[in-house]
């Protein structure tokens, strides 16, 4: 349903979310996510542009959350990496379809929900979760690197 890089996206901003305050190193990141190293540098990049999360290099640096967890939904970090595509216009490009044909109509209904439901759920709500588990997270973030 999503990406590999907007599920690696979810995982690096919880695992950010989750540390509070302070830096994160890039290479903790990776470890506690478990993505790749290298990839991590363009999901970074991509949540940097959206104003999601903030990087700082050199000695002291790493990487910050931007934006408040309660204030950003599960949709906002998604499409930042890999926004979901919706159906607007005949994919096949059929002059004859003006509108949806019932197939595609009801495809796009589907991702019109699920759009909807990534909406509603912040990242802080999935951190405020009782079960124990940090979502998205093997471990919990180490303290955090000051700058």
């Amino acid at each position: 349903m999503i990406s590999k890089t907007a599920e690696y996206a979810l995982r690096t901003v919880a695992c950010l979310a989750s540390a509070r305050e302070g830096i994160v190193l890039a290479d903790e990141l990776a470890t506690r996510t478990q993505v790749p190293r290298r990839y991590l540098n363009t999901v970074l990049q991509d949540l940097g542009r959206a104003g999601i999360v903030k990087s700082k290099s050199g000695p002291g640096g790493g990487h910050s959350l931007l934006v408040d967890p309660k204030e950003l939904s599960i949709l906002d970090v998604i499409n930042a990496v890999s926004p979901l595509e919706r159906i607007r216009q005949c994919p096949l490009g059929l002059p004859s379809h003006t509108e949806l044909c019932p197939l595609h109509a009801e495809l796009d209904k589907a991702y019109a929900h699920t759009e909807k439901a990534f909406a509603g759920v912040t990242l802080g709500q999935v951190l405020a979760s009782t079960k124990g588990v940090i979502p998205l997270c093997d471990l919990p973030i180490s303290p955090e690197v000051k700058p």
